[in-house]
């Protein structure tokens, strides 16, 4: 019974992957209706772990359940950006504000070396992977750095949003942008181990709000 309920979860876990990568990649994309039965097929698996993968995506943000329509990639409308961004640029700011007081040497030192990974060439597949991981990872870190476990539990809840709007951005001219993205990162930084809170408020709102014209520019079909 237990190597069942093992294998059982390594088999979701398998088709879990595989399908967050294909959206995350563009295979399936934003709008489109996912068919489980042929995705079933395909993997070489039952309909079962597809539909408990299909809900762990669904949880996460990334795609969207309709009982009597059918189970789709989630898009998001320049209204769903804006508020989500506003949200978001909330949440940061004050996690900023808290963060001058409260953020500790290992925060300040994961930060540096977040910023140090940042800056390193994104020349693949992989190294956009990589990327994304560690820009994630920057921006939760300045939440956790406020010491408000409320905060921290709210921006959890809204990373389903932000991960459903990196996947509109993913064929875009992203690359132009590192240069300007890291110079921010680099600003945010500065201004938390200075104790600024005007100067890292002011340069987290100017982050989060280019991100969000960018991202706009995208679904709205103009260019980043």
């Amino acid at each position: 019974m237990e190597f069942t309920k093992i294998a059982r979860r390594r088999a979701t876990d398998e088709v879990y992957d595989a399908l967050r990568q294909a959206i995350l990649s563009h295979v399936f994309k934003p709008g489109e209706r996912l068919q489980v039965e042929e995705i079933a097929e395909k993997l070489g698996v039952s309909i079962t772990p597809v539909r408990h993968a299909i809900q762990q995506l669904s949880a996460e943000g990334l795609i969207q359940v309709h009982p009597r329509s059918g189970t789709y990639v989630t898009s998001l409308s320049p209204r769903d950006i804006e508020e989500t961004f506003e949200i978001r640029r909330a949440l940061e700011c004050l996690a900023g504000e808290l963060a001058v007081k409260r953020v500790s040497g290992e925060q300040q030192a994961e930060l540096r070396g977040l910023l140090r990974a940042l800056a390193l060439p994104v020349e693949c597949a992989a190294d956009r992977q990589r990327h994304e991981k560690d820009n994630q990872r920057f921006h939760a870190l300045i939440i956790e750095s406020s010491g408000n476990r409320k905060l921290v539990d709210m921006y959890g809840e809204l990373n389903a949003h932000l991960q459903i709007a990196r996947v509109h951005s993913a064929n875009a001219d992203w690359r132009s942008r590192l240069a300007q993205e890291q110079q921010e990162h680099e600003e945010i930084v500065a201004a938390l181990e200075a104790k600024d809170a005007r100067r890292l408020v002011k340069a987290l709102t100017a982050h989060i709000e280019r991100a969000q014209r960018s991202l706009s520019s995208i679904v709205s079909g103009g260019t980043a």
